[in-house]
């Protein structure tokens, strides 16, 4: 009687060859993904190398979290200004199709978005899938006003003298944007969707609570259209944030959804710093799910209104 390979086992191929069949391979530790941020057009660990966890609703461990620091900050709001004139002088039509490709990438992995947002305890799946659908549809929206809203926002202005008075708008520069904690996908694009399609660019605190769709959204815009440093994601506490978004002076504006004690303290640095600031209270739920979620207005929150004259006939 022949003994046998526990392992392996034997026979024959077509041309008469032993062959040997691989044994069925053990079990597989899965392996972890290591979020990082997205700034400059690159995935990064933060500067001071700390994480903070964050656990499914049934508390077990999803992911460590970068920590980012006010250097990551500082490091963003400079690839921010690397990017941002260059954005600007692109033409509305090219930033509304790089936009609305963005939107086509969301769409193409919405169930990877949909299970971002649900696997760590945001939402349920078909909440997410719901949410993530209407971010879809809220970058499509903001793609299509990207080269008309300078004509509704903009203006000719009568004059008594031989002159043309144009009224036109350009882009403030960067902005930092403070992402909602509920809807963490569908917050983000509703904030930032507006003001990039105008020409400015953003650096994005992601939500604290639910930062995980920010990341995966990092990854879809490092192979999107969109120039590296447009958007830039970090990932953080708002405690050792927020005054620097508040005070840096390269920060040209702010939209933010935060507490009361850091709508004051944004107050203050954007007086101080001479800065643009929309805050709104994150104690009041915001539904942005409804209609009045988006609007051209909330691309005029981000853009400078400058006027021109010119001689008739000249």
């Amino acid at each position: 009687m022949s003994v046998g390979n526990p392992k392996a086992a034997t026979g024959k191929n077509s041309t008469g060859r032993r062959t040997q069949h691989a044994a069925q391979l053990p079990s597989r530790v899965p392996v972890a993904k290591t979020p990082k941020v997205y700034v400059g057009g690159e995935f990064i660990r933060s500067e001071s190398g700390r994480t903070y966890p964050i656990n499914t609703d049934d508390g077990t461990f999803f992911a460590n979290i970068p920590q980012c620091t006010r250097k990551d900050l500082r490091n963003a709001v400079e690839a921010a200004a690397k990017a941002g004139s260059s954005w600007a002088r692109r033409t509305p039509y090219n930033r509304a199709q790089i936009v609305y490709r963005l939107a086509e990438m969301l769409e193409s992995r919405s169930d990877e978005m949909a299970r971002a947002i649900a696997k760590p305890g945001a939402s349920s799946l078909n909440d997410a899938r719901n949410e993530v659908a209407a971010a879809v549809d809220r970058l499509i929206y903001y793609a299509g006003w990207a080269d008309k809203f300078e004509q509704v926002l903009g203006n000719t202005n009568p004059v008594s003298g031989p002159f043309f008075n144009f009224t036109v708008v350009e882009p403030v520069g960067i902005v930092g944007v403070i992402v909602d904690d509920s809807s963490p996908l569908l917050a983000l694009i509703s904030q930032v969707a507006p003001v990039i399609v105008s020409g400015n660019a953003v650096v994005v605190l992601a939500s604290e609570t639910h930062p995980y769709p920010a990341i995966v959204l990092g990854e879809m815009l490092a192979t999107s259209d969109l120039p590296g440093g447009v958007v830039n994601i970090i990932t953080g506490q708002r405690k050792e944030l927020v005054p620097t978004f508040a005070t840096h002076t390269h920060i040209r504006g702010l939209d933010a959804v935060v507490v009361a004690a850091e709508k004051k303290e944004l107050a203050l640095g954007a007086a101080d710093s001479v800065k643009r600031l929309r805050a709104r209270s994150s104690e009041k739920e915001i539904d942005w799910f409804a209609e009045s979620a988006q609007s051209v207005y909330e691309i005029r929150n981000f853009i400078e209104f400058k006027t021109t004259w010119h001689p008739i006939g000249a």
